[in-house]
């Protein structure tokens, strides 16, 4: 049995299912419970990022890169929320140094996605930015969605992400709905640092590029984040 703490909880175009990731509080690894749990089980157990898990979950014995985290599970309950220091301590012990270092991926100016035949070491990540590298936005090409842009430690810009973090991408459209968005930005600006959860979709074609595009699965600040996200305990 396992004690892991949930690090991403993300939509999908549909609300039926949500897809998790933990990290596992003793071997630092990380897992992607699968199947996807379904939005009324995490409703039911007031599941949410920085949140405590207990159950069985085993790594699936063939992976299919990059997405080498995908694991089975049984007997999950929720315990409840972690501190905050734990949550930190967490985040901090699966931190890359930029997203190029985490994936083992050199990615060109604007590039947004690994080719489908390139081998990465994994389909998720951790980043430590300054609340100034991180923008949340309207993308200029699809008026109504919101993106976030931001900039790695190694100076690469990532523009026009997805934001795939649930609880934030809810409160960000409710903002933007209002004509509010810059109050999500005033948010995080007044913190002192930011964690990306940066992850990879499964294999999806654009045009003539196919493959695992880059999307935003968690925007965690820290010291302080507003209650009605998520609550790190």
């Amino acid at each position: 049995m396992r004690e892991v703490i949930i690090t991403d909880l993300t939509r999908f175009s549909t609300d039926e299912n949500v897809c998790t990731a933990v990290i596992d509080v003793q071997t630092g690894e990380c897992l992607r419970p699968m199947p996807y749990l379904t939005s009324a089980n995490c409703k039911e157990l007031g599941m949410h990022p920085g949140g405590i898990l207990k159950g069985n979950l085993t790594f699936n014995p063939v992976s299919e890169n990059p997405h080498v985290e995908d694991a089975s599970h049984s007997n999950l309950e929720f315990h409840g929320p972690c501190s905050s220091e734990k949550f930190l301590q967490v985040l901090d012990n699966s931190l890359s140094q930029s997203v190029s270092e985490g994936f083992g991926v050199d990615f060109s100016e604007n590039q947004k996605h690994i080719p489908h035949d390139q081998v990465a070491n994994c389909s998720i990540i951790t980043i430590k930015i300054s609340p100034h590298q991180l923008s949340i936005h309207e993308d200029q090409f699809k008026p109504g969605k919101i993106k976030a842009s931001f900039t790695d430690n190694s100076g690469h810009r990532y523009n026009y992400l997805s934001i795939t973090d649930r609880g934030f991408h809810d409160y960000a459209k409710e903002h933007q709905n209002d004509g509010r968005l810059y109050e999500v930005t005033n948010l995080i600006r007044n913190q002192d640092f930011v964690y990306l959860r940066v992850g990879l979709s499964r294999v999806w074609s654009v045009g003539d590029r196919n493959g695992y595009w880059l999307q935003v699965n968690g925007i965690y600040t820290f010291p302080h984040f507003h209650e009605e996200i998520r609550t790190y305990g």
